[in-house]
């Protein structure tokens, strides 16, 4: 079994800090995940009624939000967490509250869609705030820091994304479009006040370090670019192999460059440690899982039956709200304490918590695959898969900060996110592409949606990306070992 050491520095602390109040801490921590998350989620809700009160002629339209929301979190996602490091972790949480802040006031004042269309990619790249909190809380909580920032990030993503849904709901329900932005913003700048208030004005963690501007660019440029062609690509048709040529060019290029650069974005010895470059494509992995758990459930608890012919006819026929409580078994799952798992990532034993998310994770898509018509189906599905992704998350975002010291946490934050906004978008276009493969007309309306075996085939492709997991770190290992071996001879 490969082991991964804890470097000494991780969980020491500077004696030069005042002591923080951890309980504020970790709340503020926990308030910037779940506001974040809640924002990605609360928006797929509102796009029928963002399409209706702008008037926009097409769902092309429509979905450029969510492509821009994705777009300004890649960026973000690479960005932010590296200033905490460089600039302090009060700075960083405190831009990133700002621009979710001004995303949401820009909308709220302007009431139209180029307006909104800003908004959603300054709130896209504010959302990386939902990573700060792996930095702050272990460099102020010394040896617990990693353990309570894992927790914090990975129960309070769960909670963030129920939350995210059933607020969408009310607000379609009770609410204007314009009332919501005004309360978002409020919510915001209170944040904004929050973290600034009980975030230590600390140092930075890597007062030599620096930001090399060409490589952080070209790295945005690649990844929106693939990220571009995930969430446009059913739009475009064969018009997104153009971006995502030049996003997968573009990123080789990078990582060549990257290697030899004395201010490389991510610290190239990082990805070379045992199962770190693995970690992040499992995180991707079960981010595309959990992306394409919540498209496939969603929509087709919306279908109403009735409002399709009889030979075509299935869903649940629920509203945007009650489609939401629907998903709290899937945040209650992402409550459960992992001690266990915890220490075995401590001790080196990486690879058996992967297998046993993903396993867990694939046999809920499986009983989905079979089992999807009735509600308490979906409760049952819903909680396997948050427990698999729940253990999947905890173990990607523990695996890579383990690889690095204290004062490069953002770092790794940033590199493990990263490949988290990647793996939604993958998932989301996965799913996206499948439901788009047979549609049936809603009489009386001119509105198509997915045939209704395409669902199954849906969780049947979603349970092979988290099996995919399991080979990945297969060869992980298989590889460590290799090498391993090879030094000794």
């Amino acid at each position: 079994m490969t082991e991964i050491h804890q470097p000494a520095a991780m969980g020491r602390k500077a004696p030069s800090r005042r002591a923080p109040n951890k309980g504020l801490l970790i709340g503020v921590g926990a308030l910037l995940v779940v506001l974040t998350n809640a924002v990605i989620f609360v928006l797929p809700p509102l796009l029928p009624i963002i399409q209706a009160q702008y008037g926009l002629a097409t769902v092309a339209e429509t979905t450029w939000l969510y492509s821009a929301l994705t777009l300004g979190g890649g960026a973000g996602f690479i960005l932010l967490p590296r200033l905490a490091d460089l600039y302090g972790d009060r700075s960083a949480s405190v831009a990133a509250s700002a621009f979710l802040a001004v995303g949401a006031l820009i909308p709220a004042v302007g009431d139209s869609y180029p307006t909104l269309l800003v908004g959603c990619t300054l709130m896209g790249f504010g959302g990386a705030a939902q990573l700060l909190p792996l930095s702050f809380l272990r460099r102020n909580l010394a040896e617990s820091g990693i353990t309570v920032g894992v927790a914090v990030l990975v129960i309070a993503t769960g909670v963030g994304i129920v939350v995210g849904m059933i607020g969408g709901g009310f607000i379609v329900e009770n609410l204007s479009l314009r009332s919501f932005f005004i309360i978002l913003t409020a919510v915001c700048a209170a944040t904004t006040v929050a973290s600034y208030a009980t975030i230590p004005h600390a140092p930075p963690a890597e007062r030599a370090g620096r930001i090399g501007v060409l490589g952080t660019v070209w790295m945005i440029a690649w990844v929106a670019a693939i990220l571009l062609t995930l969430t446009q690509g059913l739009v475009w048709g064969s018009a997104a192999l153009i971006p995502l040529v030049v996003g997968i060019v573009g990123g080789i290029a990078w990582v060549r460059v990257e290697r030899r650069s004395s201010s490389a974005v991510f610290d190239v010895a990082m990805m070379k440690a045992p199962l770190v470059t693995a970690s992040c494509l499992c995180i991707a992995l079960f981010a595309a899982v959990n992306s394409a758990f919540l498209l496939l459930a969603s929509t087709y608890a919306q279908i109403i039956p009735a409002a399709l012919r009889p030979a075509d006819a299935y869903g649940l026929g629920l509203s945007a709200l009650e489609t939401g409580w629907l998903m709290v078994p899937f945040a209650a799952a992402f409550l459960v304490r992992g001690a266990v798992l915890d220490r075995a990532l401590f001790n080196g034993r990486g690879v058996p918590v992967f297998v046993i998310g993903a396993l867990i994770s694939a046999a809920g898509l499986a009983w989905l695959a079979v089992a999807h018509d009735q509600k308490w189906q979906y409760l049952v599905g819903a909680a396997v898969m948050g427990l698999g992704c729940r253990i999947g998350y905890a173990a990607g975002f523990t695996m890579v900060q383990m690889a690095v010291p204290e004062e490069k946490a953002g770092m790794a934050a940033g590199v493990a996110g990263t490949s988290m906004a990647v793996g939604f978008a993958f998932g989301t276009a996965l799913v996206s592409g499948d439901l788009s493969a047979s549609l049936v007309p809603v009489p009386g309306t001119g509105l198509e949606v997915a045939a209704k075996g395409l669902y199954g085939i849906g969780y049947w492709l979603s349970g092979v990306l988290a099996l995919l997991v399991v080979v990945t770190v297969l060869i992980s290992r298989a590889r460590s070992g290799r090498r391993v071996g090879g030094a000794s001879v």
